[in-house]
């Protein structure tokens, strides 16, 4: 043990406890004692290995170190400036948490548990200091096998890059796509255990009902959810006191086919049985990783519409988005080509008076894929209508593009792009210059809430930082937020698998009223008096809290 702790960098050290105390800063999502330990592991031996690669390059270019006599003085200032700075920011870590729990309406913390953060953060950083030895150990020993032939350091440099590149190519071409299959196989079992917590539909408008073509037990659980819930014509009809049509959901899981076009034309051959084309209105909806619709975005489509809405989905995994998107973020992309240009294809080939208005939808890996389910020169010559995407993730193109050629002045996390007249930005509070210009031809909105990591997550967070940290900032984001170099890059990494883990309206977890927002924008709709919209807004997130017709986030 003694030798163990003589062989720390005392350099290292200092950077890492640096790290250490700025992960101990708010971010975007709330941590728990657990997760923050862990993160403050992590950045404390991100820190100390920069220290380590920073003093090994000092000593390789032989440049002088310190002296003894002023070794004596710079020591014990350094243990006691650690020590306060410790001390300083275990002590803000509850108010640093509870600045973010705040502004997202949350319970304050009572403590911000210092000494587990503490016990467990070593921890985390022990195991990691082991790993990284076990790894230069290997690039030492490949390192061994130069010496004979070339100069100690011309080996050394051969034996890390070596290492290296094995150590890269097996974790991205074997690890990541044996864990990646391996998941989906998991995921794909547990998902044909699980019972259908509803039953089948008995509305011939469903898929999976006793007239449809599509199995019940083939839709996945995801696929019964979604068709299964949702409000009936009779639910309509009672709350608008207008008679309503039954709203069409159609999804296609994994089993019901096996290549993603074959799914997609038996959604074509569903949609043509139920007359979906003769609605006013016709959803393509890209799923979440799992196959998971979220209900707070169609339920109210489908209430403004008076139930004149068909809607209709196709299943491309079992992963959640975040796993998709690390392991396999194409998985999805072929299945959502399919299913837009199979129902396009059909749909430009109708009479333009006698077809219904064509929109997409997608929530985070959905809002990705759907994104690039098409090119405007595909629509070119009969373009959709428009689109309502939430929660984007930070890899999506055109997503980016907008945001980084967004007019002077706006912010990155709300920003306005060609005066708003094709695509516009909205969060909880709607959307700049709503009214000032009139909308185009077509309507995109991207729903998107500062808070969001899996949006506003940017791998530059290592070296510099992102606009939307700069004020103005989010009404969701902490005002205490800074960024730090490597640690901000670390705390928005592990914000995103949290970000479905706050009160509805935050994060990642898209409220009901801000959807039906969106959809008044995209869909043009003015028939509705406010008040009746607030209604239905009330109506809706009682439903969404309380479970009723719900499935529980799932994306």
């Amino acid at each position: 043990m003694r030798n163990f702790f003589r062989s720390l960098s005392g350099f290292g050290l200092i950077l890492g406890i640096l790290l250490f105390a700025a992960s101990l800063t708010p971010s975007l999502i709330p941590r728990n004692q657990v997760v923050q330990g862990v993160l403050s592991g992590f950045a404390f031996a991100a820190g100390y290995g920069i220290g380590v690669v920073l003093r090994s390059v000092y000593r390789y270019l032989e440049l002088p170190g310190l002296s003894s006599a002023s070794l004596k003085v710079v020591r014990p200032v350094a243990i006691v400036a650690c020590l306060g700075l410790i001390t300083t920011a275990l002590y803000h870590v509850k108010t640093w948490q509870n600045s973010i729990r705040s502004v997202m309406n949350m319970e304050p913390l009572e403590t911000g548990y210092p000494l587990s953060v503490s016990v467990i953060a070593i921890i985390c950083f022990a195991i990691l200091l082991l790993i990284s030895r076990g790894l230069i150990l290997f690039g030492k020993m490949l390192a061994g096998k130069f010496y004979q032939r070339f100069p100690r350091r011309v080996s050394l440099v051969a034996g890390v890059v070596l290492a290296v590149f094995l150590i890269i190519t097996l974790t991205n071409g074997v690890l990541v796509e044996y864990t990646f299959r391996a998941l989906d196989r998991s995921f794909q079992q547990y998902d044909a255990l699980l019972e259908p917590d509803r039953p089948q539909p008995l509305i011939a408008e469903r898929a999976g009902s006793i007239n449809s073509k599509l199995d019940w037990r083939e839709l996945g659980r995801a696929g019964r959810e979604f068709v299964a819930s949702g409000p009936t014509a009779a639910d309509i009809t009672a709350f608008t006191g207008q008679n309503a049509l039954e709203p069409i959901r159609l999804y296609a899981g994994l089993q019901v086919a096996d290549s993603p076009m074959e799914r997609a034309r038996l959604l074509l051959d569903e949609l043509i049985r139920v007359k979906a084309f003769d609605r006013s209105t016709l959803v393509i909806i890209t799923p979440t990783g799992t196959g998971w619709v979220d209900p707070s975005a169609m339920d109210g489509l489908e209430y403004l519409l008076h139930g004149d809405v068909a809607s209709v989905a196709l299943q491309y995994s079992y992963l959640n988005s975040p796993m998709s998107l690390v392991f396999q973020p194409e998985s999805g992309l072929e299945s959502a080509q399919a299913l837009f240009r199979t129902v396009y294809d059909y749909w430009k080939e109708l009479p333009a008076s006698q077809r219904p208005e064509l929109y997409l939808h997608g929530l985070s890996l959905g809002a990705f894929n759907s994104q690039r389910s098409f090119t405007f020169l595909d629509i070119l010559g009969d373009p959709i209508n428009g689109a309502v995407w939430s929660g984007p993730p930070f890899p999506s193109e055109l997503w980016r593009s907008l945001t980084n050629n967004r007019e002077a002045g706006s912010t990155e996390w709300l920003p306005v792009f060609e005066d708003g007249r094709f695509v516009r930005f909205m969060n909880q509070d709607g959307m700049p210059n709503a009214k000032d210009v009139p909308w185009g031809d077509l309507r995109f909105v991207y729903l998107q809430y500062a808070s969001d990591a899996i949006t506003f997550f940017e791998k530059g967070l290592l070296y510099q930082e992102a606009d939307w940290m700069k004020k103005p900032r989010g009404p969701d984001v902490s005002p205490l937020l800074k960024w730090y170099p490597v640690v901000s890059m670390l705390q928005i990494l592990i914000d995103m698998p949290l970000s479905d883990t706050v009160p509805m309206g935050y994060g990642h977890v898209y409220a009901p009223g801000h959807y039906l927002n969106a959809w008044i924008e995209v869909t043009g709709i003015d028939s509705w008096l406010p008040e009746q919209i607030d209604a239905l807004k009330v109506l809706l997130l009682k439903k969404s809290e309380g479970g009723e017709g719900y499935e529980s986030r799932g994306g």
